[in-house]
C-alpha cells in the first residue's frame, strides 16, 4: 500500500502539524453555548475568522452559530445551509464584512468545494463558519480556529477548540478571559 504525496494530502497533512493551541470547555447547558457564543463574538479580528465546527448530527453545530451570528447583531431568520451549502449575512458587528455559513454535510467529494467557486469566498475578507469541513478535506484553508462538539447529554456539550493560526491562538486567549462555563 503506497502513501498518497499529492497535494491535497500535503495540505491535509500540514493541517495537522498546525494546531498552536488548544482548550476544553465545557456547555453544561444551551445559555453556556450562548455565552461561548456572545465571548467569540466579541474576540479581536473575529470579522476575519476561518472557524471550523466539526461534530455527530445534533452536537450543536448550527446552534453555536446561531447564537454567534446574533451576537454579531444578525436579525431575521438564521437558517441552516444543510441544502444552500452556504447562506451569507451582513452582521452588523463586522462593520461592512461578510459572514458565510457553509455546510458540506451534503459533499460527497471534496472537489465539489472548487466546483461550487468556494475558493472566493475563503480569500475574500469576512468571517468564515465551516459545518462539516471533512467533506471538503484538502480545499478548505487551515483554520483559525476548530472547535469540535461532542454530545454528554441530553443538554451538556464538551467542546474541543484548537487554533491552528495566531489569530486562533489570540481568539483563545480572549475565550479563557471572556467565557467562564
Amino acid at each position: 500500500m503506497g502513501v498518497e504525496t499529492g497535494p491535497l494530502a500535503q495540505q491535509a497533512f500540514l493541517r495537522i502539524l498546525v494546531i498552536l493551541e488548544t482548550r476544553d470547555y465545557l456547555w453544561p447547558d444551551e445559555a453556556a453555548c450562548e455565552r461561548f457564543a456572545q465571548a467569540l463574538a466579541h474576540g479581536p479580528e473575529i470579522g476575519d475568522a476561518c472557524i471550523e465546527l466539526e461534530g455527530g448530527l445534533g452536537a450543536g453545530k448550527t446552534s453555536l452559530v446561531r447564537h454567534l451570528l446574533r451576537a454579531l447583531g444578525v436579525t431575521g431568520r438564521i437558517k441552516s445551509p444543510s441544502y444552500a451549502v452556504v447562506e451569507d449575512y451582513a452582521p452588523p458587528a463586522l462593520q461592512g464584512r461578510p459572514a458565510h455559513h457553509f455546510d458540506f454535510y451534503r459533499f460527497n467529494d471534496p472537489r465539489e468545494w472548487e466546483d461550487a467557486g468556494f475558493r472566493e469566498l475563503f480569500a475574500a475578507p469576512g468571517l468564515k463558519l465551516s459545518e462539516w469541513p471533512q467533506k471538503a478535506t484538502g480545499m478548505l484553508p487551515v483554520p483559525d480556529l476548530r472547535l469540535t462538539l461532542e454530545v454528554q447529554d441530553e443538554h451538556a456539550r464538551r467542546v474541543h477548540a484548537e487554533a491552528g493560526t495566531a489569530r486562533g491562538q489570540v481568539l483563545l486567549q480572549h475565550l479563557d478571559r471572556e467565557f467562564q462555563a
